[in-house]
């Protein structure tokens, strides 16, 4: 069975802005914001919110990447890939509303362990979850502040998230798994 389109370009460029919108409402501006992308993809997703909530706001938002590879409980279970970089912005995220982003939420256990790798780097005030995919099956009570498209899946079926930035194209797939 082929891959299936569920977001083209359009669908996650109409998300990401939903999302910048709903990030400010909350946070009542974007003043003591920091967004975390996790890699890969989270942090390309980052970028793109904090240029929306920058063009929405007037204020620049700082942005980094939070590796969580050594922090993950399920290691003997996956293939490990390589540790990229974690990278705070300047002045930190202490006292800050951190939101971290990623693409796809499944079973939780990627933020459960970006929670991990925080409290390594510093205490904000508050952390928030900005998703673009959150297709469910959850192993660990993690739920998105932000979710860009909810999507019921099987356990079977694998969501692809393809993004300009890595992949040359902007778009979400789904496929019955190898």
């Amino acid at each position: 069975m082929g891959a299936r389109a569920v977001l083209a370009e359009a669908d996650i460029s109409r998300a990401l802005t939903r999302i910048a919108h709903e990030i400010l409402e909350a946070n009542r501006g974007a003043d003591g914001l920091v967004l975390l992308g996790i890699p890969t993809r989270g942090v390309n997703l980052a970028d793109r919110l904090a240029a929306l909530i920058e063009r929405f706001s007037g204020t620049a938002v700082p942005t980094g990447a939070l590796d969580v590879t050594m922090y993950r409980d399920d290691l003997s279970r996956h293939p490990t890939r390589t540790p990229r970089p974690t990278q705070i912005p300047d002045g930190g995220i202490d006292g800050r509303v951190v939101v971290l982003v990623d693409d796809v939420l499944f079973s939780g256990r990627s933020i459960g362990a970006a929670l991990d790798a925080l409290k390594d780097i510093g205490r904000p005030s508050a952390v928030r979850l900005a998703i673009l995919i959150d297709r469910g099956h959850r192993e660990l009570p993690i739920r998105p502040d932000y979710v860009g498209k909810n999507l019921p899946s099987a356990r079977s079926e694998r969501v692809n998230v393809s993004l300009a930035e890595v992949d040359g194209t902007d778009a979400v797939t789904i496929e019955e798994a190898a």
